[in-house]
């Protein structure tokens, strides 16, 4: 009998936050989410605790706990959906280092 192993949710969260260590990634990311056609404010949230946990640490976590909590996302997609009325989008970039 053949042996089948079965990802689960958890082996996909491990991998996503693995690939969001790489900032260009988690920039890309959050762009997607702040671009979707229709935007539940949740993802937005659960988005941006996924590139907690991947970049930041426990106090940027509780940031957004607190963000998701407030409803601020919502405020997010209606300045993304403003800025679309002009021709323009709300995008994430990876800041540049500045060099000494």
């Amino acid at each position: 009998m053949q042996s089948v192993k079965v990802s689960t949710s958890r082996d996909y969260q491990e991998y996503l936050v693995n690939s969001l260590k790489d900032p260009e990634r988690a920039a890309g990311y959050i762009t997607a989410i702040l671009e979707e056609s229709d935007p539940e404010p949740e993802l937005l949230g659960s988005a941006l605790d996924d590139v907690a946990i991947a970049l930041g640490g426990e106090s940027d976590r509780s940031w957004v706990k607190d963000f998701s909590a407030s409803n601020k996302s919502q405020a997010v997609y209606e300045l993304a959906a403003w800025l679309n009325s002009f021709g323009l989008k709300l995008t994430v970039s990876v800041k540049q280092l500045e060099q000494a």
